[in-house]
């Protein structure tokens, strides 16, 4: 298949909300020659990334929106933007290429469209810019609403949250300490001309300074390391968790914190993983394995207790809860077109209706931590305030990490340029029964 046909049909699948960056690239990726896959890759993450400020250049530059049936071809003259802003593509390449691309996809009518637009750009780049340069959405590649969100909570922080969000994100690994310590494995990497530096927040992170590929670390396939951003990284531990007690992580997928969890335990927790999603529950599984390592896995609904809960009470529960992603928007671009404003009230409801089907489930003095990758507040210390305030036996408890800033109601991480992503935590304790 030819990659720019490719890239074409995801970004407009995507900007008709028919699925998400990581649901429809991998699809792709298998139909593209391997040669072309990391060229596919850079053309849906760099276009989505600056879609909002792409966008803004093609409404000045087309006399019409697309109907929803053409999408492709704005989705062709948004990757070539990005390619002619963002890249080293000589621009009579991406120009031709993307002529190309419309009789590829038997939209022959477009050809004069697409290089009509593309070469007004080159000639009336600057002055578009300046015209433009007032404008919010333009200047930060982020959508209105979601500045606004972010203004109104981080108005200090904002130009740095923008920023780590608009940049390609680092590769961080989290060292199996079964198999091998942190320092030695780092000196493994040395000596296959990979760079790392430890991570400042996590004990078992390590920092690349370049991505590559997983086949390319020394003992992935054993096991000795896994890919998990640092922030991430932090929440088996915050759990506190010891052999012998049971444990569930609601919400488990795709698995990263339950391998850490159990790598913690040495592989001796009575861990029960949950996911709604099965195909989603096979990749935990897939991980689990690489690990060398067990967990009871269930595929439900975790507000449907009744459904698959046996009745023993857990002494830790790990609720990573589903949530807007605004704090991993630079792993996933595409948040900046599928989330809509509505969304994060419909996600604050769910996020509270889970806390409140757990609760139940909890041991007496047991600890349930809640965990976002938003940087919403409405996701995270007011949804710990509703729960609280609805719950008397609940207590709030310190959070044991550096990492971020303390709020109310727990520790919020906000994405750092070269560091971890955006992440939130909650801890609670459950009261005795007098």
């Amino acid at each position: 298949m030819n990659v720019r046909v490719a890239a074409a049909q995801i970004i407009a699948a995507i900007l008709q909300d028919e699925g998400s960056l990581s649901s429809l690239l991998p699809v792709y990726l298998s139909k593209v020659d391997e040669r072309d896959r990391g060229l596919l890759q850079q053309l849906c993450y760099g276009t989505l990334r600056f879609y909002p400020r792409l966008n803004a250049y093609l409404k000045l530059l087309l006399a019409k929106p697309f109907k929803a049936k053409d999408l492709d071809i704005e989705a062709i003259l948004a990757c070539s933007l990005y390619q002619l802003l963002e890249t080293r593509v000589p621009p009579h390449a991406a120009v031709n290429e993307a002529v190309a691309t419309t009789i590829a996809l038997k939209k022959s009518w477009a050809k004069g469209l697409v290089n009509a637009v593309l070469r007004r750009f080159l000639r009336e780049q600057n002055a578009l810019s300046e015209k433009l340069a007032r404008n919010d959405v333009f200047r930060t590649a982020h959508p209105a609403w979601l500045l606004a969100l972010l203004e109104k909570a981080y108005r200090d922080q904002l130009d740095n949250i923008i920023a780590a969000n608009n940049q390609q994100p680092p590769m961080v690994l989290r060292v199996n300490r079964r198999h091998i310590s942190r320092d030695d494995y780092c000196a493994r990497l040395v000596s296959v001309g990979i760079i790392a530096h430890p991570t400042p927040f996590s004990p078992d992170g390590l920092l690349l300074e370049q991505p590559c590929d997983v086949l390319a670390l020394p003992g992935f396939s054993e096991g000795d390391v896994s890919v998990q951003d640092e922030a991430a990284q932090l929440a088996a531990p915050l759990l506190n968790a010891t052999p012998g007690q049971r444990i569930l992580d609601a919400c488990c997928a795709p698995g990263g914190k339950t391998g850490h969890l159990l790598e913690l335990l040495d592989g001796c927790g009575d861990v029960l993983a949950l996911d709604m999603a099965p195909q989603r529950l096979q990749r935990v599984e897939e991980n689990l394995e690489r690990l060398g390592l067990q967990a009871e896995l269930i595929a439900a609904d975790a507000q449907a207790t009744a459904d698959w809960w046996d009745g023993r009470p857990f002494d830790r529960i790990l609720l990573d809860a589903p949530c807007s992603a605004s704090g991993v928007i630079r792993r996933h671009p595409d948040v900046k077109l599928l989330r809509k404003p509505a969304d994060i009230a419909k996600l604050a409801s769910l996020q509270l209706a889970l806390l409140q089907a757990l609760w139940p489930l909890l041991a007496d003095d047991g600890m349930l931590l809640y965990a976002t990758c938003s940087v919403l507040p409405q996701e995270n210390d007011q949804v710990i305030e509703n729960f609280v305030r609805a719950t008397p036996d609940v207590t709030v408890e310190a959070v044991p990490t550096s990492a971020g800033m303390a709020t109310s109601m727990g520790r919020q991480l906000l994405p750092q340029l070269q560091g971890h992503d955006g992440f939130y935590f909650a801890l609670l304790k459950k009261a005795a029964t007098a």
